[in-house]
């Protein structure tokens, strides 16, 4: 039997490891002139392939329920056997898993060993235009020529990061056959603002506490670092809320992120900088700011208040300091737009969970048609989760399609 797998990403490769045996001719037809080049990017170049904290509530997807059938702790554990099969040494931080070598072209080199040994053929260079199936067979056109074969695997990657050759063919596809496609969008992005003050806060980071704001109610927290750049913020903590802001935007949704500057004041803030005042009584307002906020933040913060450095807090009427600790605690930002696919990291959105038979990846409305990693409507949080996602999909299509055929 020939498997075509289309796409020589994360899961694509997996799926063409394990669905090969004696009985299967695997092929892999890749975009690129190498295999598993997003792969290099991810983690800063040093690959978080795993996390030990699989929650369910660091995944999305419109289809909620269907999510813990495919990460359940069998699927996991296999993942975990695999790479430890692979002689990958790990170094663990904190649950996040990366190579000890801390070079993503450890987990890539490893793969692609496994490829060889398989004797599985790649075929390079090789854009598919269109696939279409005939009879009880798939014919996949390329510009160099068409190819057959028994069942076609669909792993070639969402709409991010387009320069390692991610296109979003995999969705027309899937649409042609009668699939639906939830709209993608960027997700584990950066965020833009039209507050006016970005370019004077950019390159601060900051500890803070987040709230995303979805036309005036909270619907999401984060903490942790966050970076203020001159277009608007980033870092982890806004990557894991970047989903949600990408989805309400495209559903006309006013998007606001709220920022906690001072999260080590666990008491009511307005008390906590009476007391603070008072300690500190000799010091003008910006003197009592330069001791807990960034020096950049400082202007930014009087600014917004109407209030100027030379000021004393205890010469404040009461309104003018709930107003100044507003900006301290609750300082809120307008998201007006994501950065694009060129810089986002992965979609949400995509293939409906529902569609497809999620011990085996096929789908539900044609046989012979599997389908992994990115093009489904399933997206975690930094952290690993994402690849993993693409490690489980395409392990489950490979060995439904190498158990299904081995007669050994």
């Amino acid at each position: 039997m020939r498997i075509i797998v289309i796409g020589g990403g994360a899961s694509g490769v997996v799926c063409a490891i394990h669905a090969k045996n004696v009985n299967n001719e695997v092929i892999i037809l890749e975009k690129n002139d190498k295999l598993l080049k997003k792969l290099l990017v991810t983690g800063n170049g040093r690959c978080n392939y795993f996390n030990d904290d699989f929650d369910l509530s660091h995944y999305y997807s419109f289809d909620t329920t269907k999510i813990e059938e495919l990460i359940q702790e069998k699927n996991i554990w296999d993942v975990k056997s695999f790479f430890d099969s692979l002689g990958i040494i790990p170094r663990i931080k904190d649950g996040w898993y990366y190579p000890f070598t801390n070079q993503a072209s450890t987990v890539r080199d490893a793969l692609i060993r496994e490829v060889h040994q398989k004797e599985i053929s790649v075929f390079y260079n090789t854009n598919v235009l269109d696939l279409e199936k005939k009879d009880d067979k798939f014919l996949i056109h390329t510009k160099e020529r068409d190819y057959y074969c028994d069942k076609v695997v669909l792993a070639s990657g969402s709409f991010a990061y387009p320069n390692t050759g991610s296109d979003g063919v995999g969705y027309s596809f899937l649409k042609k056959f009668g699939h639906t496609i939830i709209p993608p969008v960027p997700a584990l992005v950066q965020l833009v603002s039209n507050f006016p003050y970005c370019k004077e806060w950019d390159g601060v980071r900051s500890e803070v506490e987040l709230e995303l704001v979805q036309d005036g109610e909270v619907i999401a927290k984060e903490k942790g670092e966050i970076q203020l750049t001159d277009y608007g913020v980033s870092g982890i903590c806004i990557f894991n809320l970047s989903h949600l802001v990408s989805r309400g935007l495209h559903d006309n949704k006013k998007e606001e992120i709220r920022i906690n500057f001072v999260p080590f004041i666990e008491t009511l803030i307005t008390p906590w900088m009476d007391r603070y005042s008072r300690r500190n009584s000799t010091k003008n307002i910006g003197e009592l700011l330069e001791g807990f906020l960034n020096k950049k933040l400082v202007p930014i913060v009087l600014k917004c208040s109407n209030l100027t450095k030379e000021m004393f807090y205890d010469e404040l009427t009461t309104e003018e300091k709930i107003n100044f600790c507003k900006y301290l605690n609750q300082f809120t930002i307008e998201i007006t737009s994501t950065k694009g696919y060129d810089q986002c990291q992965i979609c949400n959105g995509g293939l409906r969970l529902k569609e497809v038979d999620l011990e085996t990846m096929e789908s539900h409305l044609v046989d012979g048609l599997y389908i992994t990693g990115e093009l489904l409507d399933l997206n975690g949080e930094c952290g690993g989760y994402n690849l993993t996602e693409c490690w489980i999909t395409g392990l489950l299509a490979g060995k439904s399609i190498g158990e299904g055929n081995d007669s050994n």
